[in-house]
């Protein structure tokens, strides 16, 4: 559901195989499944990591890799959006706006200029679970930029006429949110199944919240929230590791503040309105946006492989049952997917369509209808090894780029997926049988009613609904 995404970028696609941003993934779209046979047999190179930790208490894990002169840094810091305050939904993409906009010693222009001088790029984002800052530059610029990055995190100013610029452009993109239909479906999404748990809110917050927001809310998040006890620098690319600890000691070494552990969050017991019908009402719309979802699970769990294969066979792809029988067979709509959403404590499994406002229930009737199938009968040999030939084919695309490398660490250290992860990530997926994915399909495809969200016409379509559960009705100005 992208609309809970941060829009500035941030951790690679989840399961480090979205989620994901880090810019914004818009998930309700198909994801085209052809065969890529060009890197099928492509060989995974994963660099040697090098740790160390600063006087501070930053871990450092650092990968040599070459041949290009280029370096790409990542700062991952336990601060995403599920630890915001309550009352102040969206505070941690605020305050992380904020850190490129001036510091002790360089206000926004300057740092503009330090990194674009170099060639460099700087990028700024938050998800559920982390905030992130990172940088990608020339090799013979690393310590410089090293140092910039550890100016942002640890003496942003946080201008009073930045802050102000900040909830002005955030509260015009709500008010610009409420005419994409998406969108608001996504977020009435979001609440419908998270609820009141620390995920159930989008990364931005809300008008309600976001209009609170003043100076000292960032100040305060960035004291209490963010530190180097709970951070994790990656450092990949063409650089010694023997300089990268050195720089980050030098960059990092008065690092303060923050928790001594990350904080908690807890697993979801059940989704907020499970068996539930929401109506979000949008009555100048001759198009239903479509959403169903259940519970899923959290990053790193075992059923990832067997999941995600299964996943990839009933929606994942172009070439899905979901696509043949929805777009192809019927005609019904031109895009639909389902996804597992995993974040670090827990995770839901979703399905997103769209339709006309007259076919609203068919959709619906016929989507439920293939995703009984996979749960009744799981997935046939065929399609799993086309899945696992697809997701196979891919995943080298993790190893290409310092940057995705870099991506990588950051999610099997901060999820604790192993550093095998990578390199037996595709004996792990040929693994994968019939037998287990049935086993899953029995657990995430709905076994029990779903949540459904209808964002439309509420007058033509309430009536279509009847049946699938209790009916509620809220006006789509509810989830500016």
């Amino acid at each position: 559901m992208a609309s809970r995404k941060s829009r500035t970028p941030k951790s690679a696609p989840r399961g480090a195989a979205k989620k994901k941003t880090p810019a914004r993934a818009t998930k309700s779209a198909p994801r085209k499944a052809a065969p890529v046979k060009s890197s099928a047999s492509r060989a995974l190179v994963f660099p040697t990591l090098h740790e160390s930790t600063t006087s501070s208490g930053l871990r450092v894990v650092a990968a040599e890799r070459g041949p290009l002169p280029m370096v790409s840094m990542r700062l991952v810091i336990r601060a995403g959006s599920s630890t915001d305050p309550a009352g102040k939904h969206g505070i941690a993409d605020f305050a992380a706006r904020l850190l490129r906009r001036g510091t002790r010693r360089l206000n926004a222009e300057a740092i503009d200029e330090a990194v674009e001088f170099v060639g460099a790029s700087l990028g700024v984002g938050v998800g559920e679970d982390t905030l992130s800052v990172a940088i990608t530059t020339p090799a013979e610029h690393f310590a410089q930029m090293l140092g910039i990055m550890g100016q942002l995190v640890q003496e942003p100013s946080f201008p009073e006429s930045e802050v102000v610029d900040a909830r002005d452009r955030a509260l015009a993109q709500f008010a610009n949110d409420l005419d994409e239909p998406s969108v608001i479906a996504d977020r009435a999404m979001v609440q419908a199944l998270w609820g009141n748990h620390p995920y159930g809110h989008d990364v931005s917050g809300s008008v309600k919240t976001v209009s609170t927001f003043t100076r000292e809310d960032a100040v305060r998040f960035h004291q209490e929230r963010m530190g180097p006890k709970i951070a994790m620098l990656v450092v990949v690319g063409s650089v010694d590791p023997k300089r990268v600890a050195a720089a980050a000691e030098e960059s990092f070494a008065g690092w303060t503040g923050g928790p001594d552990a990350p904080v908690v969050i807890p697993p979801l017991t059940k989704v907020a309105k499970a068996g539930k019908v929401i109506v979000v009402d949008k009555p100048d719309q001759t198009q239903s946006q479509v959403r169903m979802g259940g519970p899923g699970y959290r990053m790193g769990h075992e059923d990832y492989f067997p999941a995600t294969s299964m996943n990839v066979a009933l929606g994942g792809g172009f070439t899905s049952r979901l696509m043949n029988e929805v777009r192809v067979n019927r005609g019904l709509t031109y895009g639909i997917g389902c996804w597992f959403d995993a974040m670090n404590a827990a995770g839901i499994f979703a399905l997103s369509t769209f339709t006309k406002t007259e076919s609203t229930r068919e959709i619906i009737d016929v989507s439920l209808a293939e995703i009984a199938k996979m749960r009744d009968s799981g997935i046939k040999p065929g399609e799993l090894r086309d899945a696992q030939a697809y997701m196979g084919g891919l995943y080298p695309l993790r190893t290409e780029t310092n940057e995705s490398i870099a991506s990588s660490i950051a999610d099997m250290r901060l999820h604790g997926l192993g550093d095998d992860w990578v390199m037996n990530f595709r004996d792990r997926l040929r693994a994968v049988t019939p037998k287990q994915v049935a086993v899953v399909a029995k657990k995430y495809c709905f076994a029990e009613p779903p949540t459904i969200v209808v964002l439309g016409k509420a007058d033509a379509v309430k009536k279509q609904l009847r049946g699938l559960g209790p009916i509620s009705v809220v006006q789509a100005s509810e989830y500016e």
